[in-house]
């Protein structure tokens, strides 16, 4: 078992820590300690403050559990709390790592979803999330790649980078095909439910639907490392907890604490993210017409990236490390599989956007692939 580089972690570490404006992340307006436990009652704060410092459940903490099934209209023991997003796709993968057996995901898409796959031994299939195709997801493409052997499909909508969103009856549609085959269907909903136009519901309604979020992206407070998973299905539910178990066998009391106290402010919490992200790509929208002789887009969707090209075709690297160079960090599309794009995130600098795309919008006018440093 070997995992391929996780390029974007490498990219961002390397730069992000120093730079003016970062423009690579892809997350909304960051929260302190202090601001989530404002939003809290006494009670509530004093109990964060004198709680013990001991495991939890595997299942996670029964609180944090209550507001999840409350946000997501599911009921208690539907939900298993696991340490972000990223150890629910690693237990997915296992799990789904029988012999001969394929999984079918994004292209682009976020590393993990072709990494870990991959390091298993499955086959990994890919569906196109293309730009000629207005950054459509598919449908039928993705059932023209099922067969007996496939274990797992992969829909992650508001999708990272590209913002493109599934509408409810697509879910549907998917939903009924997969469940007809035996196939399980995992909707990751990190970004939901920060949308632009369209809105449609969590996969948490749908009886054969695994679903996986966190807190990292829409409601902003990657710090507190707390993911979940939706599963109506008891059977994978022990499956779950089992491997849980064995990964990281709880999460920090502290991170449950306060992530109980946003979800059950998230009105508050998620309202922050969607006006940044609502208010910001109004301001990119403007960005990219007035920059259209350099670079194409496609406006996303949902979530808070977008994932715009150089007309020029060229590889989009040696521009990101040149907008680095003066202060502006993007993420290079070979991160995602997609050289030629990168990837734009226009929440996270929240009030300071406006003066980051200005910072932008001077490089590109004077960008030119013959004056990088070689």
């Amino acid at each position: 078992m070997q995992l391929k580089p996780f390029m974007l972690d490498i990219w961002l570490d390397q730069y992000e820590h120093d730079i003016e404006f970062n423009l690579a992340a892809s997350t909304g307006p960051t929260w302190t300690v202090n601001d989530i436990l404002t939003l809290a009652d006494d009670e509530t704060r004093n109990h964060f403050l004198n709680h013990k410092l001991v495991y939890s459940r595997p299942a996670g903490a029964d609180g944090l559990r209550e507001a999840i099934a409350e946000m997501q209209q599911v009921p208690v023991e539907a939900v298993q709390i696991v340490t972000g997003a990223s150890e629910a796709l690693l237990v997915l993968m296992w799990l789904a790592a029988k012999p001969g057996a394929n999984v079918i995901i994004p292209l682009p898409g976020f590393t993990t979803f072709s990494a870990l796959p991959e390091s298993l031994g499955l086959e990994t299939r890919f569906y196109r999330v293309r730009r000629e195709n207005g950054f459509r997801i598919d449908i039928d493409e993705i059932k023209r790649l099922a067969d007996s052997k496939t274990s797992l499909i992969l829909i992650n909508s508001p999708h990272n980078p590209t913002g493109a969103t599934l509408s409810d009856e697509e879910m549907e549609s998917l939903h009924a095909f997969t469940a007809e085959r035996g196939i399980q269907l995992v909707s990751d909903e990190v970004y939901h439910p920060i949308y632009h136009g369209r809105t449609t519901k969590s996969a948490a309604r749908l009886p054969h639907a695994t679903v996986i979020a966190d807190m990292s992206k829409a409601f902003s407070n990657a710090g507190v490392r707390t993911g979940w998973m939706i599963e109506h299905d008891p059977q994978r539910r022990q499956q779950y907890w089992n491997a849980r178990a064995y990964f990281s066998i709880c999460n920090t009391t502290t991170g449950e604490i306060l992530s109980e106290i946003a979800i059950r402010k998230r009105d508050t919490v998620l309202g922050k993210t969607q006006e940044a992200a609502s208010r910001n790509l109004k301001i990119l929208e403007r960005f990219m017409a007035d920059h259209r002789d350099v670079l194409g887009w496609i406006p996303p969707q949902g979530g808070m990236t977008a994932f715009p090209w150089l007309l020029s075709a060229e590889n989009d690297r040696p521009f990101c490390q040149a907008a680095a160079e003066h202060g502006i960090l993007l993420a290079p599309g070979d991160c995602f599989d997609s050289p030629s794009h990168f990837r734009l995130g226009f929440a996270a600098a929240g009030d300071n956007f406006s003066t980051a795309l200005d910072r932008f919008g001077s490089f590109v006018k004077s960008w030119s692939p013959n004056l990088v440093a070689r």
